[in-house]
């Protein structure tokens, strides 16, 4: 064999470990889907792993943590909340569109049980839907504060916190109720309101 050439035994062996790798991934990922929806985003690991007839050390290699778990589950149906937000921005108003958009997250914080409760670290994992969700909700957020619609002391952090507030009674309420929480916390953002995030503190404060 030439010095330094590829063994074709080993590049087979290596696409078998990839392709062993992405079956126990996406039965993780079923699995994990399962039982979040059954027993909510504290189901245990253990019995995911067991679900899905693998070893909880492969869970870890592929999720390390519950959250890493939690946002790849929901990744699909983010880029999805993403894409649709994208669509529609052309055709509404910038503070209509943020409204849309926290309508979404509040419905998508909600999917499993307890999500909400995580859900602000579950978007910081860096999943592609995780990104796209940030990136879409940051760009909403900027347009509608340039077009004079939502107060510029908001930050993104402050929505997603509101979103998470919103979803953890979202449990205990109906849809309608939901949208007026929605549209309230929207139209406190319009309000002619401090530009200055100290005077606001100060405020706050007294």
């Amino acid at each position: 064999m030439v010095k330094g050439a590829n063994n074709p035994r080993d590049e087979a062996s290596g696409r078998s470990l990839r392709a062993d790798a992405k079956r126990n991934r996406d039965k993780l990922l079923a699995a994990a889907d399962g039982m979040f929806s059954e027993r909510g985003a504290d189901a245990s690991l253990d019995d995911i792993a067991r679900r899905a007839k693998v070893g909880i050390g492969t869970l870890y290699r592929h999720f390390p943590t519950r959250e890493a778990l939690l946002a790849a589950a929901c990744d699909e149906r983010l880029l999805a909340l993403a894409k649709k937000s994208r669509m529609r921005q052309a055709s509404m108003a910038p503070g209509d569109a943020l409204r849309a958009f926290l309508e979404d997250v509040v419905r998508h914080a909600s999917m499993y049980r307890g999500l909400a409760t995580s859900f602000g670290i579950v978007l910081q994992n860096g999943s592609p839907g995780c990104h796209a969700t940030t990136e879409v909700g940051l760009e909403l957020l900027e347009h509608a504060q340039r077009a004079g619609q939502i107060r510029r002391d908001v930050e993104f952090e402050d929505v997603v916190c509101i979103a998470t507030a919103i979803s953890l009674a979202a449990s205990q309420s109906p849809a309608r109720r939901t949208r007026r929480m929605v549209a309230m916390f929207i139209d406190g953002l319009r309000g002619a309101g401090v530009d200055d995030r100290a005077r606001l503190s100060q405020e706050i404060e007294k």
